[in-house]
């Protein structure tokens, strides 16, 4: 499975952006768990959004919550980052993953997923 992340930027503090991400093998995406996390220069990689299966349970960081959605297309094997009111602390880079195991989302963001897309960049300027 290899992923393509798209959608970074550079935007303003209270923008919006869209992060995309394909899988472009042809797998069966509603039994994978899907999921966002970001690295800030200078800090750990750290769990944004994640989505379960086709259960569709989803999870956020503290962080982000209220402004950010996470959301999938099983037919277009795509899933989505939808982050508005963006804050400087949001600047990182941002990538998606995927698992076949679908229950691999959950609180805390504990499980290693085996599959990364390459990562985008967003920066939010003050």
């Amino acid at each position: 499975v290899q992923l393509q992340a798209s959608g970074g930027g550079l935007v303003q503090s209270g923008g919006s952006l869209r992060l995309s991400c394909a899988a472009t093998k042809d797998i069966n995406m509603d039994r994978y768990a899907i999921g966002w996390f970001r690295q800030a220069p200078g800090k750990g990689r750290e769990g944004v959004s994640c989505i379960r299966n086709d259960e569709g349970t989803t999870y956020y960081a503290d962080s982000v919550k209220g402004r950010f959605t996470v959301s999938r297309d099983n037919a277009k094997n795509t899933w989505y980052l939808q982050m508005n009111n963006l804050e400087p602390e949001d600047t990182a880079i941002y990538y998606c993953a995927t698992d076949q195991i679908g229950y691999y989302c959950s609180e805390g963001f504990k499980y290693e997923y085996d599959y990364w897309g390459q990562g985008t960049q967003v920066t939010v300027s003050s």
